[in-house]
């Protein structure tokens, strides 16, 4: 029985006109995600990974074509329902980290999940089980200001798995990070697509990034190549 594709893009074009000029950021690109694959997308800068990355995640609307989450023409939700779907299936790991600076390490773990109505108690410990798994079990009242940046990634990764989300979709995640923390978080999503099945797609520049993954799509000038 055939399956229905967890990501699907259909002839995607991204059109900003920032001036008088357009930039065609996606060119007409065709994408396939099935449920537990491992994918990695790279392509030089201004190749268009961002703007996939953000198509991918269903976090903006094409200019032309169409993007499915789970069967679902993205296009036909409301912002309200479309942000419940995105919060329950795909979890975002950025190069930035994007953690915040007043929260310490359980709280900005435990936020995610306040949108779906979980109580404290299961918020609590679903923050204190993922933060053990990412060895954090010693940095769970510490802040970012009191984290490596290697740390702080790890707090990332944690609350990216926050909803058990089917998808993780990373950003350059080892883009911030020396060689040895990059790998430690390489292999930490290795794991949870062997042992989870959970569907990992990375945005990178770096090759040996991208070697960890079953696929590699190659991404230039707006455009699947390979």
């Amino acid at each position: 029985m055939k399956t229905t594709p967890i990501i699907q893009l259909e002839d995607v074009w991204k059109i900003y006109k920032p001036g008088k000029v357009e930039v065609q950021a996606l060119q007409g690109v065709n994408l396939i995600a099935e449920k537990g694959e491992f994918i990695s997308i790279v392509g030089p800068s201004g190749s268009g990974k961002s703007t996939l990355l953000h198509m991918i995640g269903c976090l903006d609307l094409p200019t032309k074509g169409k993007v499915f989450l789970s069967g679902h023409d993205i296009s036909l939700l409301s912002e309200n329902t479309l942000a419940q779907i995105r919060g329950q299936k795909i979890g975002f790991i950025f190069q930035q980290f994007n953690i915040l600076q007043n929260l310490n390490a359980l709280e900005n773990v435990m936020l995610p999940m306040a949108f779906l109505g979980n109580s404290v108690d299961q918020r609590l410990a679903r923050a204190r089980e993922l933060l053990a798994m990412v060895h954090l079990d010693n940095r769970m009242t510490h802040k970012p200001t009191e984290m490596s940046g290697g740390e702080q990634q790890r707090v990332a990764m944690a609350r990216a798995l926050a909803n058990n989300p089917e998808v993780i979709l990373a950003d350059e995640p080892t883009g911030n990070l020396d060689t040895r923390t990059g790998g430690h978080i390489m292999e930490i999503l290795k794991n949870l697509h062997e042992k989870e099945h959970k569907t990992i797609i990375i945005i990178t520049h770096d090759l040996k990034v991208a070697d960890f993954a079953e696929r590699k799509i190659k991404l230039q000038d707006g455009q699947i190549i390979s």
